[in-house]
């Protein structure tokens, strides 16, 4: 399949492009950059000398791109992918935006969320989150990549959820993630100086990834969903640990709460059950798309706590798009990513 990849130099663009490297289906034919267009890509990332050699075009070439491809990945910051999605629409190609643009059923909340007008409601977008929304996945046309924290939190409590063995409002998600979730933009934030040997915690009560897990688990539940979400930056490149606590029904025994995760994903290649009692760790999956689910029941407090640890850039970005690709075209959906994690 002939591929294109809007907004190339970011680095859910560049792990993109690492993955598609090793995929046997596909043909990249355009890489854009408003930036940098023009320049090769490997005098870019240097790391793609032997592999990639090809020169960003811009953008203003959208209409060619579309009649061209296959599929278009866009990895643009929210509010620009639904302008290249509506020009994309008119062609024969299937869309995959990474950003946040076609996350949401209702654009009213992701006007409120995201404070930017939504100019293609009518596009029909499917969540992708590959291993809960699989059979919508298959016959879409334009797919809304989950975020990278949403990954990790809604692949731990939609057992939990489908099952109805907690109380959703009792919900809350610690999650840690590395800088490279700030994306490659300069940021004080993410400066150097400012993470390293630091943590800290930030959008308390306002990261606009809750109401995107609220969604899901909405579906899981049948009832609305209010959740407390607390994001933390960790000094490290890459990785989330989400840490999901919520309090059990009454009667609820720890035998019904390893059959909810073993029921729903046992015959899921990259969820990894280590069980109950498990310590997901973000070095085990580094570099892959895999994602690691522990679990524990804290009987003291009646709550149950689930361990989740993905690499923030492939099983939060770029390899979900890479799996919802797979399975758009009818391909094994472990296609292009079968990259063991990297380790130490």
């Amino acid at each position: 399949m002939k591929v294109s990849i809007i907004g190339a130099t970011g680095y859910t663009g560049e792990e993109l492009l690492r993955i598609l490297a090793n995929h046997p289906e596909t043909e990249i034919i355009h890489m854009t950059s408003e930036s940098q267009t023009g320049a090769a890509i490997n005098s870019i990332y240097p790391h793609f000398n032997g592999f990639y050699d090809k020169k960003l075009d811009s953008m203003k070439e959208l209409e060619q791109i579309g009649a061209a491809s296959d599929a278009v990945f866009i990895g643009l910051p929210h509010g620009h992918a639904m302008a290249a999605g509506k020009v994309l629409a008119q062609y024969d190609t299937k869309v995959i935006d990474l950003g946040a643009d076609y996350r949401f059923r209702d654009s009213k909340v992701y006007e409120k969320w995201y404070k930017v007008e939504h100019v293609h409601n009518d596009s029909g977008a499917v969540y992708g989150l590959t291993e809960l929304y699989r059979e919508q996945v298959k016959t879409a046309t334009i797919i809304g990549n989950p975020g990278c924290y949403t990954t990790a939190s809604i692949l731990a409590l939609a057992p939990l959820a489908k099952q109805q063995l907690i109380d959703t409002d009792s919900i809350v998600v610690d999650a840690k993630s590395g800088v490279s979730g700030a994306g490659r933009s300069l940021s004080l934030n993410s400066h150097f100086t400012e993470t390293f040997e630091n943590l800290k915690a930030y959008n308390v009560a306002g990261h606009r990834h809750t109401p995107e897990i609220e969604q899901a688990l909405t579906d899981f539940t049948g009832q609305p969903v209010v959740i407390s979400f607390t994001p933390h930056l960790i000094p490290m490149s890459r990785g989330i640990l989400s840490t999901c606590y919520a309090k059990l029904k009454p009667g609820i025994t720890a035998a019904q709460v390893d059959e909810a995760f073993y029921s729903l994903y046992q015959s899921e290649y990259f969820i990894r059950l280590l069980g109950r009692g498990g310590y997901p760790a973000t070095k085990n999956t580094r570099g892959s798309n895999f994602c690691d689910l522990g679990w524990h029941i804290d009987e003291r407090t009646g709550r149950v706590v689930v361990l989740s640890a993905i690499d923030n850039l492939v099983k939060g970005a770029a390899g979900q798009a890479v799996q919802n690709f797979n399975v758009l075209f009818g391909l094994d959906e472990r296609t292009g990513l079968m990259q063991a994690p990297l380790y130490p």
